[in-house]
């Protein structure tokens, strides 16, 4: 799903699986999500992720405001550090602006190496160490064959 524009309150909640980029969200963004991508290339409302259990999101901080607005009991913050996660919000927000010629999406796009530092990865505690236990079991079965 791709929205040029806002959205209200309460976007993606109960997510299950939908990928979806969006350009700002009110209060309770992605709540009780479990499963799926959202890219918000905006602000976002408070309580984000509370009750956030899988999927993963990632957040346009350009006013370096969000951790505040973060519900933290169940989920972790960090940057973008691994090549994945930057090369998956790059092609969302490509894939974007393809379907709904997003002025804000362009430029993300045009200055992509000074945007890509100000997005944050928030991922469900839980749900990254199955992520990982998950990698490293697919890793040694297929370093024994």
């Amino acid at each position: 799903m791709f929205i040029n524009g806002l959205a209200g309150e309460r976007f993606a909640v109960r997510n299950s699986g939908a990928r979806a980029v969006v350009e700002g969200i009110g209060d309770h963004g992605c709540e009780y999500m479990t499963g799926g991508v959202v890219v918000v290339l905006g602000k976002t409302g408070r309580n984000f992720a509370a009750g956030m259990s899988g999927g993963i999101a990632y957040v346009l901080d350009e006013e370096d405001t969000f951790s505040s607005k973060v519900n933290k009991e169940l989920v972790e913050v960090s940057e973008l550090s691994q090549s994945l996660d930057i090369s998956e919000v790059y092609n969302m927000i490509e894939e974007h602006y393809k379907y709904t010629d997003s002025v804000k999406a362009k430029r993300i796009l045009d200055a992509w190496d000074s945007y890509k530092g100000k997005f944050k990865k928030i991922i469900p505690t839980a749900y990254k160490l199955i992520l990982e236990n998950l990698k490293q079991e697919a890793e040694a079965k297929a370093a024994s064959k």
